[in-house]
């Protein structure tokens, strides 16, 4: 009776110590598979973060992204505020604001210095408004044209109705007489190429 009373309480020792080595291995797995989640979490987190981060090109101390369209991103630059006071004399905000896309040629307010002594404070009246429009929109073409995409003799049709034709030396684009400085500034509705001198349509 003692042997058998023995045996038994033997057996529940045993059956104890397993219980208890199992449910260690339990919350041992369990805890391993928090920290994996959480480690989960924070890696899709991280990642997210890194998807959302904005590119662009620098342009005039700001920085020109996609998320803004061509008017938005010019505003921000502090080269290009001749240009945008033009945009707007000539009521153009709307248009350039729309889905387009359009490809614009972009003067720096130094390429605007460079016109004859007047012509910017004469263009900027309210009278010269078609005049000022029609240099305005021979700076825009229709369509989405990256610097990949320009050849050596290619010509394009301005909104404005003439053409602009480009040229490759000394491993520097031109589009007519103009240095294109910046290119590739991606923006919602198109891109905007930077240039050094402003383009005069012929009369």
């Amino acid at each position: 009776m003692k042997k058998q009373f023995f045996n038994a309480a033997m057996a529940l020792s045993l059956l104890a110590m397993v219980s208890a080595c199992s449910s260690s291995k339990t919350e041992s797995a369990t805890d391993s598979t928090m920290n994996d989640s959480t480690a989960m979490d924070t890696t899709m987190a991280m990642s997210d973060t890194t998807m959302h981060t904005q590119e662009g090109v620098m342009v005039g101390g700001a920085l020109m992204v996609p998320t803004k369209n061509i008017v938005e991103n010019a505003m921000g630059s502090s080269d290009h505020t001749t240009l945008v006071a033009a945009v707007k004399a000539a009521g153009l905000v709307e248009t350039l604001s729309g889905k387009g896309p359009f490809t614009v040629f972009a003067p720096t307010n130094e390429a605007f210095d460079k016109l004859p002594k007047g012509t910017v404070e004469s263009l900027l009246k309210p009278a010269m408004k078609k005049d000022l429009t029609g240099v305005l929109t021979y700076h825009v073409v229709a369509g989405n044209y990256k610097a990949a995409d320009l050849k050596d003799g290619l010509e394009l049709t301005t909104v404005q109705g003439q053409k602009i034709k480009f040229s490759y030396k000394d491993k520097q684009w031109y589009v007519n007489d103009a240095k294109i400085t910046i290119t590739d500034a991606v923006s919602s509705n198109g891109v905007t190429h930077v240039i050094d001198a402003v383009l005069m349509p012929k009369k």
